[in-house]
């Protein structure tokens, strides 16, 4: 620390006295005049009195420095804040563009998102109708499957039981006598498809009526049921054509003994699912059968009667058996040939006019009736 007092290192001499020095003239020596020792304290008294004035300068010329500094600090704040209220501008531009092209992002991702859920909705409906169009179709195809089977079977067990030993009248009416065959005429069994269904052709074509000997005449109102069934052909037993039909015929026909069992051959029959199968006569005592048989051979399982039994039902796809006679065979098979024709009326198989179509029709609702009446063709 400095006190003010030169230090003398060690080895050289100490330092000069700083000795004042005045700017007045020439050197005079020690011996000055007593007028100059005068002036003296005069100079010094005239500084004394400029001193105040120096000073109250240099307080205003700090206040100027002073009042400059603040000025420019000002001016440069001012420019600073103008510099960020521009980027902050800027900034709140930015973020609204970026808020707008967010917005339209989202919304067409939502758009997106919607289409994406209809093509998908779409595409599940459109794969469910056309699941539902096949399984319909399907449906169809077995139903068509089992009822060509059940006429396969139909048509077997007319072959099977017309032997050269046991002719099936039936299938050979040249075989009756002319007692029986009298009264068939003109109502032998034939095709669908045949030309000769009736002997007598529509009136309205201006054919006249086929000579034969048992009279006919067309029931007007029967006929008007049936031509409204023929516009639009349906198994719906509520309609007035079949509902007659049923009431009058099938009904009757079907209605047995045993009403339980009687009530199963009818729905069978409905939705022709019943099989028919001969049973050979010499294998009877000794017959060795699988399936479970619900009737004994000389017992009729719709009537109760003791007859001898030589064909035997099956009831859809259940493996138990029914034996019946004759009579009842007869009477089924009656309703059977019914159904079948009007399935092929309903499936247009059968192209004919209406009044050949009736006449048919009337001809299976009489055979019909004469089988529940107990009339039926005797077998050899």
């Amino acid at each position: 620390m400095w006190s003010g007092q030169p230090q003398v290192e060690e080895g050289r001499p100490p330092p000069l006295a700083a000795v004042p020095w005045k700017s007045g003239g020439p050197c005079k020596g020690r011996g000055e005049s007593p007028g100059a020792l005068a002036e003296t304290p005069a100079r010094e008294e005239a500084q004394g009195e400029e001193g105040p004035t120096a000073t109250q300068l240099d307080v205003s010329r700090l206040r100027s420095s002073s009042m400059e500094i603040r000025e420019k600090g000002s001016e440069f704040l001012k420019e600073e804040l103008h510099k960020a209220q521009k980027e902050l501008k800027l900034k709140d531009e930015e973020c609204e563009r970026l808020s707008r092209v967010r917005e339209q992002l989202e919304q067409e991702l939502e758009e997106l998102t919607a289409s994406l859920f209809e093509e998908a909705h779409k595409m599940v409906r459109e794969a469910n109708m056309k699941q539902a169009a096949s399984e319909k179709q399907l449906k169809e195809a077995w139903g068509k499957i089992d009822m060509l089977q059940a006429e396969v079977t139909a048509l077997k067990t007319l072959v099977i039981t017309s032997t050269p030993a046991s002719p099936n009248r039936e299938l050979h009416p040249q075989l009756l006598s002319p007692t029986k065959a009298g009264p068939r005429k003109g109502h032998s069994r034939h095709k669908s498809t045949s030309s000769a269904l009736c002997p007598v052709v529509c009136p309205a074509a201006g054919h006249a009526l086929a000579p034969d000997k048992e009279g006919k005449e067309v029931d007007t109102t029967l006929f008007a049921e049936f031509q409204a069934w023929r516009e639009s052909p349906t198994l719906d037993k509520t309609c007035p054509f079949l509902e007659r039909v049923y009431r009058e015929d099938v009904g009757p026909c079907l209605d047995f003994t045993m009403q339980e069992l009687s009530a199963l051959v009818r729905a069978a029959v409905e939705d022709n699912t019943l099989t028919i199968e001969p049973v050979a006569s010499q294998t009877l005592p000794t017959m060795k059968v699988a399936a479970v048989e619900c009737s004994s051979a000389n017992t009729c399982a719709l009537s109760g009667l003791a007859r001898a039994c030589r064909h035997r039902i099956r009831l859809g796809d259940s493996e138990s058996h029914y034996y019946i006679s004759p009579s009842s065979r007869a009477r089924i098979t009656a309703v059977c040939n019914f159904f079948t024709y009007i399935r092929y009326i309903q499936q247009g198989l059968v192209r004919q006019d209406a009044e050949p179509m009736f006449w048919e029709i009337t001809r299976l609702r009489k055979e019909m009736s004469m089988a529940k009446l107990g009339f039926f063709p005797q077998e050899a």
